[in-house]
């Protein structure tokens, strides 16, 4: 979920994006109007969560550059056992709270407050079987973030990146392109790490 203001500043308003599937299925999350705050829509979150489908249960999530958390927050609703949301916007971290506390799921979801550069260098592994990667467009994270991201994964691990259309970045050897699609301005695709021998049609795209 990306956004293009640095945090700080209060947002101005609420909008809503809503859980499309799972236990906590049609409930709407209030997003505070942060500028240039995209959320993923709910046509290319419902083609994610079914790519997801086999890996979700028990998994254990991580959601960079959080923004309404409804990429977490779906994981978890559709079984995903845990999930670390990290964001640094204060609006958006109390807006993740807020929810989290609605939901009753504080002891399967925690909000990072904190920059996820920062948080990836000096944080504990988590050693996440799915990481979604969203960052701000303008700002260019995603080799930074990528390099740093090794030491949280697990061996098997999931990544789920999305990045402005026809400028998908390019991932370092040890990742298998699973699944890849796009609208007219954002291009998305799901990879897996390569240690693991994958079976079946790995390779195949689904535009959308």
């Amino acid at each position: 979920m990306s956004r293009g203001r640095a945090g700080g500043a209060p947002p101005t308003g609420t909008g809503q994006v809503r859980i499309i599937g799972g236990r906590w299925r049609n409930t709407r999350l209030q997003v505070p109007q942060v500028q240039g705050l995209r959320p993923t829509s709910d046509r290319v979150r419902e083609t994610l969560f079914n790519w997801l489908m086999p890996k979700l249960p028990g998994a254990r999530v991580l959601d960079l550059f959080a923004g309404s958390g409804a990429l977490g927050l779906e994981a978890v609703s559709r079984g995903a056992a845990s999930a670390q949301l990290v964001e640094r916007d204060p609006g958006l971290v109390a807006a993740l709270r807020g929810m989290v506390s609605r939901l009753d799921a504080a002891a399967q979801v925690e909000v990072v407050s904190g920059d996820a550069l920062r948080w990836l260098e000096s944080a504990s592994p988590v050693r996440a079987d799915i990481v979604f990667l969203d960052p701000p467009f303008a700002a260019g994270l995603w080799e930074q973030v990528i390099a740093r991201l090794p030491r949280h994964l697990a061996d098997d691990a999931w990544l789920y990146m999305e990045a402005p259309a026809g400028s998908m970045p390019a991932l370092p050897a040890g990742w298998s392109l699973h699944r890849e699609g796009g609208t007219r301005d954002v291009a998305y695709a799901l990879y897996r790490q390569a240690t693991v021998t994958l079976r079946g049609d790995m390779n195949a795209t689904e535009p959308v």
